[in-house]
């Protein structure tokens, strides 16, 4: 690539107008960039840089892929990279950068100057050519791109640089600044739709006397008033509500490529050429009103279908404004209340939240009982009770009286920023569903103007007056739009939907995937039942009495995540000194072990510990139900400790859950490390035949892995560390809200509420959207295939056409918001196992 001036080189044949941005070259101007061995003009210096920036680091197919052309560069640019080292002050990161390793950070930013599909792939190509960037994604629909670097070899003014010298500009992600964008697409669309509907009306209010009146009844001098008068309000439609169409179809031809724009385009453009000819020429047929409506119906699906977008995207955008701007922060407990941002809030702090507040961020209540609503976060609508050493999370709402929190999460660690991260990531990724439906519609418009080059050709030779106007009715009455809409809108609703019922989607295919599931497999502790161990009885099998025998494994269970570590810390006495354990180790699905005074212990499966404890005296142990409770074993070198069983409930929702699953025709395992009798009495309870104890996480994997291999598509539900590989393993999987990160970031899906029946109302919303889907698909097939045959044999006009047309758009969109519609109390049973939409 080397910039040309005019007096090195000729000037290229077309100067008329700016290759990167499209706007007008001035007078005397000679800027040039050889893009693809050819030399392009240039309107500023900003766009040669921009340009020169794109064919430096060899991206230049951006310029063959993209759909509409991006703002002009401002020419400021060294002193706004200057201005971007301000942004590498660690007091400015602190509300939109956070660490995820050592040395690497991640930052949300805003993109603004993005108008099309091929501005996201440009960014994300060059930002992720940086040296130093280990990760880039963009999100289309909310101009959100995450960005993580290694802080060792690059610096994030750097980075923001590197986007600005390719004519885009970034931000720290703001909701404000995300909703200014939405409004302004939103307004446009309104002027554009207003104006075609406006022109509409007046368009047909002129055209219903040239209908309805007999022949010889309307003089020529008022039919070619009306007909001017017409042209004249079609005009604006035109060029303005219809310009979209015009501008991304011409990019498409340019670019040796079809979209949905082409025909439209076409459609518009010659019905309306052919009707200026004959209004001019004072012969023939107008079809000025049927121009201005298939316009504005058009434009009224494209708008509904862009706010079914807008509001999936405010989902994500609402939990971001549902923390307070303040909060009140103590000194003490007995301080009067500061009132802070909630920003500067640190971990330790202690607020103050009144009823009817917003608890500012995660804590645990340290004073005072109360009552929260999480419905936002969870979808449960039940207030849910707090008390003194209660977990709060930041968003939820304080209900019943005032109490006092010590905060101890705060900004991106808090609950509520890993459910937007989570809900960002579903939204960044394409089902296969939507990206079949892309190919095939693509497909469609190619095979469409074929279609209509066709009929175009033998109506010329049977009856040349109708040709053009028969080939125009192909080309509208035919609807990619309902294709490429029919998948998309039913997701973006069914996504929506199911996190109103607390079931939160993180991948792109987890509504797919959950509507053709065929087997649920269960983890049993925290997933079927509570999750939360109550101590029963305890066998002391040494010579330590059980107050020091419940040290010792609280010790050895200090900072273990699984309900049994839980269990043990909760029942260990507070009267007398803790004992102190050294280097703890947790082997999964086994147990942990460390040092006490020196000597290595063991807890949990009894053959684990037996592995250094010898062998179980079971003539000690007979008669207490080894082989049907929950026992943990705690043993060291110098022989066994003890024997503790634990209690723990069932979900209320778990047996309705497992029923209803069966009753929709899925089969429904166990799979659980627990004893074998302990498992089978919750499955005996549950009414689950295929139930398995004692399983490590590695049999658990070969259990799924093995159902896959006979045909199953497998839904994992767990909660712990324990059932992150068969999560990982599944084609789909559940992680219960309340589990470890481990397990929810292996998930599909993340339960919030812990409450199972979500879980059923979340399969119902998705094999709804699967059969919505199918039936928008259908409809979709069904109509093009009558209708295009219909207008070929001339028997559509292409008024009914633009009808026609509109009408299949809206028909899918409505048809995808009924998912909206409340649940019913039972889940739709699959007829055909594992079937694809």
């Amino acid at each position: 690539m080397h910039p040309v001036s005019a007096a090195d080189a000729e000037a290229p044949a077309d100067r008329a107008s700016c290759y990167h941005c499209g706007l007008d070259v001035p007078s005397g101007t000679a800027l040039f960039v050889e893009i693809d061995g050819v030399r392009r003009a240039m309107c500023c210096a900003g766009c040669q840089a921009v340009a020169q920036a794109i064919v430096a680091n060899q991206l230049t197919e951006y310029y063959r892929h993209r759909d509409s052309l991006p703002d002009r560069p401002r020419e400021a640019v060294p002193d706004a990279l200057r201005e971007l080292g301000l942004f590498d002050d660690p007091a400015v990161q602190k509300d939109f950068v956070r660490p995820v390793g050592e040395h690497e950070r991640e930052a949300s930013l805003i993109l603004e100057g993005i108008t099309c599909a091929a501005c996201v792939w440009l960014n994300e190509k060059h930002v992720a050519h940086q040296d130093g960037v280990t990760g880039v994604q963009i999100n289309y629909a909310t101009r959100r791109a995450r960005v993580r670097w290694d802080a060792r070899r690059i610096k994030l003014s750097d980075i923001l640089g590197a986007i600005a010298a390719i004519g885009y500009r970034a931000y720290p992600y703001d909701a404000a600044r995300s909703e200014q964008i939405a409004q302004r697409e939103r307004r446009t669309a309104l002027w554009r739709l207003f104006v075609a509907g406006f022109g509409m009306m007046q368009v047909m209010m002129y055209a219903v006397p040239a209908y309805l009146a007999e022949d010889g009844t309307m003089s020529p001098d008022i039919a070619r008033l009306l007909r001017w008068a017409s042209l004249i309000l079609t005009v604006p439609v035109v060029l303005y509500s219809a310009a979209p169409f015009f501008r991304n179809a011409w990019r498409d031809l340019r670019l040796k490529s079809v979209g949905m724009d082409v025909p439209v385009a076409l459609g518009v453009g010659v019905a309306f050429g052919a009707s200026v000819w004959a209004t001019v020429a004072s012969g023939g047929e107008v079809y000025f009103d049927s121009v201005t409506m298939f316009v504005f119906l058009l434009l009224c699906g494209r708008y509904l279908e862009m706010m079914a977008r807008q509001k999936a995207v405010r989902s994500v955008e609402d939990l971001g404004r549902v923390l307070p701007a303040f909060a009140l922060r103590l000194a003490d407990a007995a301080a009067e209340p500061e009132r802070v941002p909630v920003g500067t809030l640190a971990v330790n702090d202690l607020v103050l939240v009144p009823p009817g507040e917003v608890f500012p961020a995660d804590g645990v209540i340290a004073d005072g009982n109360t009552s929260a609503d999480e419905s936002l976060l969870t979808g449960e609508s039940q207030p849910v009770p707090k008390q003194v050493g209660d977990e709060v999370t930041g968003g939820s709402v304080n209900r019943s009286s005032p109490v006092q929190v010590h905060v101890w999460r705060v900004g991106d660690e808090t609950r509520l920023a890993a459910i937007q991260r989570l809900m960002e990531r579903a939204s960044t990724e394409k089902p296969r569903v939507v990206e079949t439906a892309d190919r095939v519609a693509a497909h469609f418009v190619a095979a469409l103007l074929f279609i209509a080059a066709l009929t175009a050709g033998a109506w010329y030779l049977v009856d040349p007056a109708r040709a053009l106007w028969v080939s125009v009715s192909v080309l509208v009455v035919s609807c990619p739009c309902a294709l490429s809409l029919a998948t998309p809108v039913a997701l973006t609703v069914a996504t929506g939907t199911m996190s109103r019922e607390g079931l939160l989607v993180t991948r792109g295919h987890a509504i797919e995937t959950l509507a053709r599931a065929t087997h649920f497999v269960f983890d049993k502790t925290g997933t079927l039942t509570r999750g939360l161990l109550r101590l029963g009885d305890v066998v002391l099998l040494g010579s330590r009495d059980d107050r020091q025998a419940l040290h010792i494994a609280a010790a050895l269970e200090r900072g273990s995540e699984h309900a049994v570590g839980a269990g043990f810390r909760n029942a260990a006495p507070q009267d007398e000194q803790a004992v102190t354990a050294t280097g703890i180790r947790s082997v999964t699905g086994l147990g942990v072990e460390g040092r006490i005074d020196g000597s290595l212990h063991r807890a949990g499966r009894i053959e684990f510990v037996a592995e250094i404890a010898g062998d179980l005296p079971r003539e000690r142990v007979a008669g207490i139900g080894l082989e049907t409770g929950s026992w943990v074993g705690l043993g060291g070198e110098g022989g066994w400790v003890a024997l503790f069983r634990f209690d723990d409930a069932i979900r209320p929702q778990a047996a309705d859950l497992v029923r209803m699953l069966r009753q929709a025709g899925c089969d429904v395992s166990i799979l659980s490390g627990d004893t074998p009798g302990a498992v089978r009495r919750v499955a005996d309870e549950l009414g689950v035949e295929d139930a398995h104890g004692a399983l490590s996480p590695q049999e658990k994997h070969r259990f799924v892995a093995s159902l896959q291999q006979a045909g199953e598509v497998v839904a994992a539900v767990g909660d712990g560390v324990n059932d992150a590989p068969i999560l990982a393993q599944a084609q789909v999987s559940v992680a219960m809200g309340g589990g470890t990160d481990l397990a929810r970031t292996q998930g599909d899906l993340i339960l919030l509420s812990g409450n199972l029946l979500h879980l059923a109302a979340g399969v119902s919303t998705a094999r709804k959207a699967l059969g919505v889907i199918r039936q928008n698909l259908a409809w979709a097939f069904a109509y093009n295939i009558v209708a295009i045959p219909a207008a070929m044999l001339g028997w559509v006009t292409p008024w009914m056409a633009g009808i026609g047309m509109s009408a299949s758009s809206l028909l899918v969109v409505l048809n995808a918001l009924r998912l909206q519609r409340p649940r019913p109390a039972r889940l739709p049973v699959r007829h055909a196992p594992g079937g694809a939409a």
